[in-house]
């Protein structure tokens, strides 16, 4: 294996969430800030918003449908 070519390795390196969260991590880095955490994530936390899956499939097959009819016109015309 080649020397001095690995980055050096921070076991105890300490990483800052925005929410004001600290723990340590293993890393190349000797500190890291990140936006979003385990105690601040929506998944995590249990506030997570249920998002209307059906309403999303209704709103594209309108959408296509729309497309289908447009081009039946187009045909149409020509």
């Amino acid at each position: 294996m080649k020397k001095d070519i690995h980055p050096k390795y921070y076991p105890n390196a300490t990483v800052r969430c925005a929410c004001g969260n600290t723990f340590t991590v293993g890393s190349t880095k000797e500190s890291l800030e990140v936006e979003i955490c385990s105690k601040c994530h929506p998944f995590y936390t249990g506030k997570e918003k249920i998002v209307d899956a059906m309403g999303r499939v209704e709103k594209f097959r309108k959408r296509m449908a729309k497309k289908a009819e447009l081009a039946t016109r187009k045909k149409r015309r020509k």
